[in-house]
This record gives structure tokens, sequence and C-alpha cells, in this order.
């Protein structure tokens, strides 16, 4: 198999807005050469912009032609609006939406929030968390 250390792949999500994702290692999958597993992806979002998010997991596998990008074990998001911590997470790289089927536990300006599911829409504009979410807003 073809195997890359410290990866470095840069593109545009259909709205024009910029990642980065690197790894310490990116192994092409000799029976799928359309998958590429990473080892300790992160994925950085709109990088010189004001909302800047980072995305870190242990694992990940990156689909070519879906442009998915799953990431798996302790995965952490983070930036302006807060930080998150899940088991999996799929970032959608044409569409830019990020989705989780697992548990979540977060923090952000306005307080602390878990939930079974979630999914970030519109640069992170929109968060929808579902199944026994349990919120505790923080008064400043």
């Amino acid at each position: 198999p073809i195997r890359l250390m410290t990866p470095r792949f840069v593109g545009r999500d259909d709205k024009g807005r910029a990642f980065v994702l690197t790894a310490q290692s990116a192994t092409r999958d000799p029976r799928d050469y359309q998958r590429v597993i990473l080892d300790r992806p992160a994925l950085v979002l709109d990088e010189n912009g004001p909302d800047m998010a980072r995305i870190t997991s242990l694992t990940g596998v990156y689909q070519e032609n879906t442009r998915k990008l799953e990431l798996n074990g302790d995965v952490r998001l983070s930036g302006a609006r807060g930080a998150f911590r899940t088991a999996q997470s799929l970032y959608d790289t044409k569409t830019g939406e990020l989705a989780g089927s697992g548990p979540i536990q977060g923090s952000g300006s306005l307080g602390e929030i878990n939930a079974k599911s979630y999914g970030v829409a519109d640069k992170g504009d929109r968060m929808v968390f579902r199944g026994g979410v349990r919120t505790r807003i923080q008064t400043k």
C-alpha cells in the first residue's frame, strides 16, 4: 500500500470555504483506491477566518469519491463557539456539514450540553442536538 508520513491535504467545499486536513500518516487502502486510512487526523476549517474550527481524532477514513471524512475515537471539536467531545463524526467536505450519531458532550458561551447525536451546518451557525438532550445554561 501507498503510505505518506505527515500528509497535508488542502481543499474547498462547494461554497468556497477552505479546509486543511493533516495526519500523522495516510495509507491508501490497497483493495479500494478511493479509501485513505488516516492516523491521528486533524481537520482545520476556515483557518485564517473568524470562525476557525479544529477537529481531531485517533483515526479517520477519507473517501475520495464521496469527499467524506469519517473520524473515530476521541473526536474533539474546538473553535470560537465552544469545545465538544464525541466518539465519531462524519464531515462532508463538499457541503461543509458535520454529523455524529454517538453521544456528544460540550461547552460553549451559553453553558454545557449533552446529547445522543448532533449535526452542524452553515459554518457552525446551526447546531442541532437530538436524543436525551441535557443542558446547563450559565448566566453571566
